[in-house]
Protein backbone atom coordinates (compact mmCIF):
# COMPACT_ATOMS: atom_id res chain seq x y z
CA UNK A 1 0.00 0.00 0.00
CA UNK A 2 0.65 3.67 -0.49
CA UNK A 3 1.92 5.94 2.18
CA UNK A 4 0.57 9.27 0.99
CA UNK A 5 -2.17 10.82 1.68
CA UNK A 6 -5.45 10.83 -0.88
CA UNK A 7 -6.09 14.43 0.56
CA UNK A 8 -3.37 16.11 -1.50
CA UNK A 9 -4.47 16.85 -4.83
CA UNK A 10 -1.88 17.74 -7.76
CA UNK A 11 -2.95 18.90 -10.44
CA UNK A 12 -0.56 18.08 -14.02
CA UNK A 13 1.31 21.04 -15.43
CA UNK A 14 3.00 21.22 -18.91
CA UNK A 15 3.47 23.90 -20.54
CA UNK A 16 1.30 23.02 -23.89
CA UNK A 17 -1.48 21.94 -22.21
CA UNK A 18 -3.83 24.26 -20.24
CA UNK A 19 -7.53 24.58 -18.67
CA UNK A 20 -10.82 26.76 -19.74
CA UNK A 21 -11.53 28.60 -17.13
CA UNK A 22 -14.85 28.32 -17.90
CA UNK A 23 -16.75 26.01 -20.62
CA UNK A 24 -19.51 28.25 -22.38
CA UNK A 25 -19.00 32.07 -23.41
CA UNK A 26 -22.42 33.24 -22.50
CA UNK A 27 -22.02 36.61 -24.46
CA UNK A 28 -21.25 34.64 -27.20
CA UNK A 29 -24.02 32.97 -27.07
CA UNK A 30 -26.26 35.82 -26.74
CA UNK A 31 -24.84 37.61 -29.74
CA UNK A 32 -25.20 34.46 -32.00
CA UNK A 33 -29.49 34.18 -31.17
CA UNK A 34 -29.49 37.89 -31.27
CA UNK A 35 -28.16 37.81 -34.97
CA UNK A 36 -30.68 34.50 -35.93
CA UNK A 37 -33.64 36.32 -34.59
CA UNK A 38 -32.44 39.32 -36.81
CA UNK A 39 -32.48 36.92 -40.06
CA UNK A 40 -35.61 35.46 -38.78
CA UNK A 41 -37.44 39.31 -39.15
CA UNK A 42 -35.36 40.28 -42.35
CA UNK A 43 -36.51 37.11 -43.90
CA UNK A 44 -40.06 37.48 -43.13
CA UNK A 45 -40.13 40.95 -44.24
CA UNK A 46 -38.76 40.00 -47.54
CA UNK A 47 -40.90 36.91 -47.60
CA UNK A 48 -44.12 39.69 -47.10
CA UNK A 49 -42.53 42.27 -49.89
CA UNK A 50 -42.55 39.09 -52.32
CA UNK A 51 -45.90 38.01 -51.97
CA UNK A 52 -47.14 41.51 -52.06
CA UNK A 53 -45.04 42.25 -55.17
CA UNK A 54 -46.34 38.86 -57.30
CA UNK A 55 -49.93 39.38 -56.13
CA UNK A 56 -50.18 42.53 -57.80
CA UNK A 57 -48.45 41.61 -60.65
CA UNK A 58 -50.70 38.30 -60.94
CA UNK A 59 -53.45 40.83 -60.49
CA UNK A 60 -52.36 42.86 -62.99
CA UNK A 61 -51.79 40.56 -65.98
CA UNK A 62 -54.85 38.22 -65.70
CA UNK A 63 -57.51 38.98 -67.66
CA UNK A 64 -60.65 40.10 -66.41
CA UNK A 65 -63.67 37.27 -65.01
CA UNK A 66 -66.24 36.81 -67.87
CA UNK A 67 -69.47 38.55 -66.56
CA UNK A 68 -72.06 36.47 -65.07
CA UNK A 69 -74.95 34.53 -66.69
CA UNK A 70 -77.52 36.33 -64.89
CA UNK A 71 -76.21 39.22 -66.51
CA UNK A 72 -76.28 37.75 -70.41
CA UNK A 73 -79.54 35.82 -70.06
CA UNK A 74 -82.05 33.56 -67.81
CA UNK A 75 -81.60 30.34 -69.73
CA UNK A 76 -82.01 27.02 -67.98
CA UNK A 77 -79.21 25.04 -67.75
CA UNK A 78 -79.17 21.92 -70.32
CA UNK A 79 -81.04 18.54 -69.34
CA UNK A 80 -80.88 16.68 -66.67
CA UNK A 81 -80.58 19.39 -64.42
CA UNK A 82 -79.56 19.03 -61.05
CA UNK A 83 -82.54 19.21 -58.16
CA UNK A 84 -82.47 21.73 -55.35
CA UNK A 85 -83.50 25.37 -54.92
CA UNK A 86 -79.80 26.93 -55.97
CA UNK A 87 -81.38 26.60 -59.89
CA UNK A 88 -83.51 28.97 -61.77
CA UNK A 89 -86.90 27.60 -62.22
CA UNK A 90 -86.48 25.01 -59.63
CA UNK A 91 -90.44 24.68 -58.37
CA UNK A 92 -89.56 21.28 -56.34
CA UNK A 93 -88.36 20.38 -52.88
CA UNK A 94 -85.80 17.55 -53.28
CA UNK A 95 -86.59 16.69 -49.53
CA UNK A 96 -90.58 16.31 -49.89
CA UNK A 97 -89.87 14.51 -53.31
CA UNK A 98 -87.66 12.14 -51.33
CA UNK A 99 -90.32 11.67 -48.45
CA UNK A 100 -92.72 11.15 -51.56
CA UNK A 101 -91.08 8.27 -52.76
CA UNK A 102 -90.12 6.52 -49.62
CA UNK A 103 -93.96 6.87 -48.88
CA UNK A 104 -94.62 4.94 -52.35
CA UNK A 105 -91.94 2.23 -52.11
CA UNK A 106 -93.66 1.31 -48.41
CA UNK A 107 -97.05 1.12 -49.99
CA UNK A 108 -95.85 -0.57 -52.75
CA UNK A 109 -94.09 -3.05 -51.11
CA UNK A 110 -97.31 -3.58 -48.19
CA UNK A 111 -100.16 -3.65 -51.34
CA UNK A 112 -102.40 -7.14 -51.94
CA UNK A 113 -104.08 -7.02 -55.21
CA UNK A 114 -104.25 -9.54 -58.39
CA UNK A 115 -102.04 -8.36 -60.82
CA UNK A 116 -103.08 -11.39 -63.27
CA UNK A 117 -106.66 -13.09 -61.35
CA UNK A 118 -106.53 -15.90 -64.90
CA UNK A 119 -102.90 -16.81 -64.01
CA UNK A 120 -102.99 -16.90 -60.62
CA UNK A 121 -100.44 -14.03 -60.21
CA UNK A 122 -101.03 -12.03 -57.01
CA UNK A 123 -99.09 -9.15 -55.26
CA UNK A 124 -98.70 -9.63 -51.59
CA UNK A 125 -96.85 -7.63 -49.07
CA UNK A 126 -93.01 -8.27 -48.79
CA UNK A 127 -93.47 -9.76 -45.40
CA UNK A 128 -95.94 -12.28 -45.66
CA UNK A 129 -94.21 -13.59 -49.30
CA UNK A 130 -90.39 -13.70 -46.69
CA UNK A 131 -92.57 -15.65 -44.52
CA UNK A 132 -94.16 -18.15 -47.45
CA UNK A 133 -90.69 -18.29 -48.83
CA UNK A 134 -88.97 -19.76 -45.39
CA UNK A 135 -91.77 -22.13 -44.65
CA UNK A 136 -91.91 -23.55 -48.15
CA UNK A 137 -88.73 -22.56 -49.86
CA UNK A 138 -87.87 -21.71 -53.33
CA UNK A 139 -88.90 -23.68 -56.22
CA UNK A 140 -86.26 -24.95 -58.68
CA UNK A 141 -86.51 -23.35 -61.88
CA UNK A 142 -86.14 -25.61 -64.93
CA UNK A 143 -82.53 -25.37 -66.68
CA UNK A 144 -82.54 -23.50 -70.03
CA UNK A 145 -82.74 -26.03 -73.04
CA UNK A 146 -78.75 -25.19 -73.74
CA UNK A 147 -78.04 -26.20 -70.47
CA UNK A 148 -79.88 -29.92 -70.34
CA UNK A 149 -77.69 -30.66 -72.74
CA UNK A 150 -74.44 -29.85 -71.12
CA UNK A 151 -75.50 -31.64 -67.80
CA UNK A 152 -76.26 -35.11 -69.59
Amino acid sequence: MSTESHNTRQEPRHTDVSFEERDIKAGTIYKYLFALGAAVVASLLICVYILRFTSEFAASSDTPPPPSREAHQKELPPEPRLQGFGFPGQKADPQADLRKKNKEDSEANEKLEWIDRSMGIAQIPVKDAMKIIAEKGLSTAPAPAGEKELTK
